[in-house]
């Protein structure tokens, strides 16, 4: 049975990024799929990497909680917005703290190239923007795709991974958002 993880990187309960994870996971509970959750902002932890790499910081129940699913996932789906070119900082906090050398990635001895410890596992992330999309790729280059995408999933050896950009946002109307809620909805039930 194909194991889905669904992590939520947005803070608030009421945003438009929780009601696409809700969606999504009604149309992959349409099959036989195992479906587990994370939402970022429920958890307790001190998102601070306070000594980088250098010396570990015992980890929180809820983040061993959250290596745990990550670790038993097939497929993980991760809904966040795009802010500041970047995603919402509890977000990076849960990535600083629990994608760790050891954990989601070792360096090779001699080159110290990565390798990913999540080798096998695929991802969809979906990213809410008011900004729009022409723009993000033409003027601002992409930056969540290579942090996030390029440098933190890839880098941990998650392959595939399929990115759904969703903008603009904030001015939208009730058709567009109930338009990307069926979409996402079709798309749980394909990815199940």
């Amino acid at each position: 049975m194909k194991q889905i993880l669904i992590i939520n990187g947005h803070p608030d309960k009421e945003s438009f990024n929780f009601a696409l994870s809700k969606a999504y996971k009604k149309g992959a509970l349409k099959s036989t799929t195992s479906i587990s959750e994370i939402n970022i902002s429920e958890l307790s932890f001190n998102p601070n990497l306070a000594f980088g790499f250098r010396k570990r910081i015992e980890l929180e129940p809820d983040l061993l909680d959250a290596l745990e699913k990550i670790k038993n996932s097939d497929h993980i789906v991760w809904f966040f917005p795009l802010w500041w070119a970047s995603y919402p900082a509890i977000m990076k906090g849960f990535i600083d703290r629990t994608f760790l050398p050891g954990i989601t990635f070792e360096l090779e001895e001699i080159s110290h190239e990565p390798i990913g410890l999540l080798k096998g596992k695929s991802a969809s992330v979906f990213i809410t923007s008011d900004t729009p999309e022409d723009y993000d790729k033409e003027i601002m280059n992409q930056p969540v795709l290579h942090q996030f995408k390029t440098g933190t999933l890839e880098y941990c050896g998650v392959s595939p991974v399929q990115v759904t950009y969703i903008s603009t946002v904030s001015d939208s109307t009730e058709e567009f958002r109930k338009e990307w809620l069926k979409k996402v909805h079709e798309l749980g039930q394909e990815t199940a």
